[in-house]
């Protein structure tokens, strides 16, 4: 059991905290619109200790097989094709349906907890594709008692000659991080304690635990499942993040107390990304 320290949060020193729930940590990706109802309790017990420290909260979830496997059989993160076109456009209808119905499933489990949220789908207030999308993010800019703002990876409008596209919730993170001047940028997985020097499950494969520009690892995401990058783009998003917050860090998100404990010692076990 570990043990945290109460601390002397004046105005200065205010948490704000934006927290990814990776798609795999929230659904089994490989298994159509399973949400993974303990992994997410577990979770949001944590966010309700992070609440009682004075912090504020981002949140952002990922699709795992909410959107991931529909997006990839359509073609979705591609864009438009004028060749499947009604087909696309339906499956646009229901990843974005499926993405409000697994934030749905999320805010009910912080709802049962007694913590206030709202939902902004990205297809709402955003337009366009990876780290330079628009939209205006200063609806998610929030005291440590208002409700939290929860928002998610999901298929926008691009406003160009693709039409459509795929916003990772990984893209979102770099923009909410950046400009809303938080503390600490934290990507919870679902499959490993942090960044690992291989690919999850190889006997050789071990935990970093500090990346940074020149840190290499080996392996991939898995490009049959994941549609917006995988753990690359997540270190690369992360990295960039890192150049403005100093605290940015990738954690299991099957340990969710590692976010308590480095928000209270600031360690833990995970990897710690690094600005260079």
């Amino acid at each position: 059991m570990l043990e945290y320290v109460t601390l002397d949060l004046g105005s200065h020193m205010a948490l704000r905290v934006a927290i990814k729930l990776g798609g795999g940590l929230i659904s089994d990706k490989g298994k159509m619109k399973k949400f993974d109802h303990k992994a997410v309790e577990v979770v949001v017990d944590t966010l309700c200790s992070v609440s009682e420290l004075g912090a504020s909260i981002v949140l952002v979830h990922g699709a795992g097989s909410f959107g991931h496997l529909l997006a990839k059989k359509w073609g979705i993160a591609d864009g438009l094709n004028i060749h499947e076109e009604n087909g696309q456009w339906e499956a646009v209808t229901e990843i974005r349906s499926d993405m409000r119905e697994l934030n749905k499933l999320i805010m009910g489990k912080i709802s049962e907890r007694g913590l206030e949220c709202s939902c902004h789908p990205p297809s709402d207030w955003a337009k366009g594709t990876g780290a330079r999308f628009s939209g205006d993010i200063s609806i998610f800019e929030r005291g440590a008692r208002e409700p939290i703002p929860v928002t998610f990876g999901d298929v926008v409008d691009t406003g160009d000659e693709s039409v459509f596209g795929i916003l990772s919730g990984d893209d979102l993170m770099l923009r909410l991080s950046t400009e809303l001047e938080v503390t600490h940028s934290i990507f919870l997985i679902g499959d490993s304690e942090g960044v690992l020097s291989g690919p999850p499950g190889e006997k050789d494969s071990e935990l970093i635990t500090h990346f940074g520009p020149g840190t290499k690892i080996k392996g991939d995401h898995d490009a049959n499942i994941d549609v917006t990058g995988g753990i690359g783009l997540k270190i690369e998003r992360s990295l960039e993040i890192a150049k403005v917050v100093d605290e940015v860090w990738i954690i299991d998100g099957r340990e969710p107390d590692r976010v308590l404990e480095l928000l209270t010692s600031g360690e833990t076990i995970g990897t710690k990304i690094l600005s260079g």
